[in-house]
């Protein structure tokens, strides 16, 4: 009569104690076993996750402007809110507005 094998809640069959002592040997035996405790101690995460921090990040607003003029800015095409961001900026810089 053979003893039934002994199932964890996932379906997998565990070990007996005796092959628990044969796999813990073997482990204790190798010189490149090193506990995952120790690396997870070690480890630096790889990256930042999101996007990289700017010196001057964009803020939302809103303004009203003319139907006309905005249809002619989103008929330039893709990126048109930055263009109309470097507009801004090169007045600015122009003396058109005075920089905080």
């Amino acid at each position: 009569m053979t003893k039934p094998l002994k199932t964890s809640k996932t379906g997998l069959i565990l070990p007996t104690e005796e092959e628990e002592r044969a796999i813990n040997s073997g482990i204790a035996e190798d010189p490149d076993t090193v506990e995952i405790t120790e690396l997870m101690a070690r480890m630096q995460p790889m990256r930042r996750r999101g996007r990289p921090e700017v010196e001057h990040p964009k803020v939302s607003t809103t303004i009203r402007v003319d139907q006309d003029v905005l249809d002619a800015i989103k008929h330039s095409g893709k990126g048109w809110q930055t263009r109309v961001n470097d507009l801004l900026r090169d007045a600015v810089r122009r003396g058109k507005f005075e920089p905080v």
